[in-house]
């Protein structure tokens, strides 16, 4: 039998089966397809032993390479011993008069992983081979999967925007009644102390009277943002009505220190607002009704006692604050 050309046969092969393995009839690695080269880039397996290089999983019965090259044909179930310990189906197949076999290898249903964990591409695959077909199904899912994923977040981002603009006040930025009837009702429900202020701006209809629509936004917003400083992070603030505003304060507060937070409102409100060469002079009346945990009073119940407290400070003289509890008597 004449000599094999076997560079030129190596070659082709390189082509038609790019993850393949010429052995000898020892076993020995004497060439390796380039595919096959890329699972193993920084080590030349060339003169290893196959079975050092592959531990085979079926057949279990199978320990020498005399045995393997006995069971030729058969399907093989494999991986690589070195991590990644990658998985592989193969079949070997001898060559005549002792020149050794040839072992062809594939991933299998792991192309997916084997591709990316070896950044390999179509061309590192047979033009025939199945599994570029299902490479870009991959891709083909994937970039499917990416562009419902973005579109989702946009319709998600859009949902919460709607929702965030639905219950915020345009001219404030604060939250508007919606929203604060909504917070209101949660925090009774799950049984939460809190403090409700509700406060009403003395004199605003003087400006928008003589000053006109303009000035009054203007104050509106110069209003909200000392509401703004005046308060913790995690309080609410709501503009309720044309110059009507609540503030609900999480948590069991002392009496003095809710004093001093209306305070400090009512001395900021105070403060003249400039509007373009014109000085806008308002003050603000607070309202204060403090819920205790177990309190069985409903929102609008609560809603009445702060109501009721905010006009006893607007018959006091307006800029000062009231506590519901101490109108006890009037209801």
């Amino acid at each position: 039998m004449p000599t094999l050309d076997w560079p030129a046969l190596d070659a082709a092969f390189d082509i038609l089966c790019p993850m393949h393995l010429r052995l000898t009839e020892t076993g020995h690695i004497v060439h390796v397809a380039p595919t096959l080269k890329k699972l193993r880039p920084d080590a030349d397996l060339t003169g290893m032993r196959f079975l050092e290089v592959f531990r085979l999983d079926r057949p279990r019965s199978i320990t020498t390479m005399s045995e393997l090259m006995s069971r030729a044909r058969s399907k093989l179930h494999l991986e690589l011993r070195e991590a990644p310990c990658t998985s592989l189906k193969g079949v070997l197949v001898r060559l005549p008069k002792g020149q050794g076999a040839l072992v062809n290898l594939s991933f299998g249903i792991s192309v997916v992983e084997g591709v990316q964990d070896f950044g390999l591409s179509s061309a590192d695959f047979a033009a025939t081979d199945l599994a570029i077909e299902m490479l870009y199904l991959v891709e083909a899912k994937s970039a499917a999967m990416d562009a419902s994923r973005n579109l989702n977040q946009r319709l998600q981002g859009a949902k919460l925007a709607a929702e965030e603009q639905a219950a915020t006040d345009t001219l404030t930025g604060l939250k508007n009644r919606r929203a604060a009837d909504r917070i209101l009702e949660t925090a009774i429900e799950e049984d939460r102390p809190f403090t409700l202020m509700q406060l009403d701006l003395d004199f605003f209809k003087a400006v928008n009277d003589s000053k006109g629509h303009a000035a009054g936004d203007r104050v509106l917003q110069e209003v909200a943002k000392i509401m703004r400083a005046e308060t913790r992070k995690g309080d609410v603030i709501a503009r309720v009505g044309g110059d009507e505003f609540i503030i609900l304060i999480e948590g069991s507060a002392e009496k003095d220190r809710l004093k001093e937070i209306a305070s400090r409102l009512i001395r900021g409100i105070e403060q003249p607002i400039k509007f373009e060469d014109e000085t806008c002079h308002i003050s603000s009346s607070i309202g204060i009704a403090r819920r205790l945990v177990g309190d069985p009073r409903g929102m609008d119940a609560l809603m009445q006692c702060s109501d009721r407290a905010l006009y006893a400070s607007k018959s006091k003289g307006r800029a000062c604050a009231t506590f519901d509890d101490d109108l006890v008597e009037l209801y």
